[in-house]
């Protein structure tokens, strides 16, 4: 019997990268669950009487086409602090996609004339589609926020942020930490690359993830304190850490946002930050989740207008 870390994926061969053969392959196991024109789409159309919606791009894969939508403050004062909000940079997070639509229906009218707002809701839709984290050319899309960039989707985001670097002062990047990130994800990274699989510990909670370059402690702790109220926060694993990094605070690791090519990275904000909810807990629902990340939000622009630059 094979021990854990000789497991191995069902594409490939072990220890040799993938060619395009085997992408081919995995792509050809990815079916089409929901629809981003329906669950997305939709749902920025019917805010249009108080956002103005910028289309900043289109993901084109074969005959496939995705209109790429950001909303955006009716009202844009360049003397304000800007905040950037990002949802379903990995498709499968759902929370993220959900939370950044609920935050832009629900909430964001509270700071109107106090911030401006920009809000991309669903920045990878081909994996919103197939609750994927990698886009069509098995590409992670949160590694790739770099010049030059081989994945679509998050060269149509730095172009988009690109004119507005420097004026951001927060940027929230919304995700979720899931049981299939050991079952499936972790183990398909480890074949594509030839490397071997390492298993490692999901964590239940929810936590954040601070960028190593720009620590912003005090931030990053009105955040949590704000998620606590809605769910619990993932506790430190057996190792001091948390998905093999160490706990820096409660609820928070550190991450080099932009040497990884993360999407946290590509603002220049003062204030940045990931989430990961973890949908998968048994003492966490999906609206738990999706309140979860509204909270962060939410926090991060009280956090803002009460700590001026």
């Amino acid at each position: 019997m094979n021990t854990p870390s000789e497991r191995f994926y069902p594409i490939g061969t072990p220890g040799q990268r993938w060619g395009a053969a085997e992408v081919a392959q995995w792509r050809a196991r990815q079916v089409r669950q929901r629809s981003y024109a329906d669950d997305v789409l939709t749902a920025v159309q019917a805010l249009h009487d108080d956002w103005d919606m910028q289309r900043y791009g289109e993901v084109v894969y074969g005959d496939e086409r995705f209109p790429l939508v950001a909303l955006r403050s009716r009202d844009w004062k360049a003397e304000l602090p800007s905040v950037l909000v990002t949802g379903g940079v990995h498709g499968y997070e759902t929370s993220g996609v959900h939370g950044a639509l609920r935050f832009a229906q629900a909430h964001a009218q509270r700071w109107a004339g106090r911030v401006n707002l920009l809000v991309a809701p669903c920045v990878s839709p081909w994996a919103f589609e197939r609750i994927q984290r990698w886009n069509f050319d098995a590409l992670d899309p949160n590694r790739n926020f770099r010049p030059n960039s081989p994945a679509q989707e998050s060269a149509a985001l730095m172009a988009l942020v690109a004119p507005l670097r420097g004026q951001f002062a927060v940027h929230v990047d919304l995700h979720e930490t899931t049981d299939s990130d050991e079952s499936e994800y972790r183990p398909a990274v480890a074949a594509r690359d030839g490397k071997p699989f390492e298993p490692a510990t999901i964590p239940d909670g929810f936590y954040l993830v601070d960028d190593s370059a720009n620590p912003q402690p005090e931030f990053q702790q009105a955040l949590i304190r704000a998620v606590e109220q809605v769910t619990h926060i993932a506790p430190a694993d057996a190792h001091g850490g948390i998905i093999g990094s160490p706990l820096v605070a409660h609820g928070v690791i550190h991450y080099a946002m932009k040497e990884l090519g993360l999407c946290a990275g590509i603002s220049d904000a003062r204030y940045t930050t990931t989430t990961e909810v973890y949908p998968d807990s048994p003492r966490a629902t999906p609206e738990q989740c999706i309140a979860a990340q509204v909270a962060v939000v939410c926090a991060a622009l009280d956090y803002v207008c009460a700590h001026p630059a």
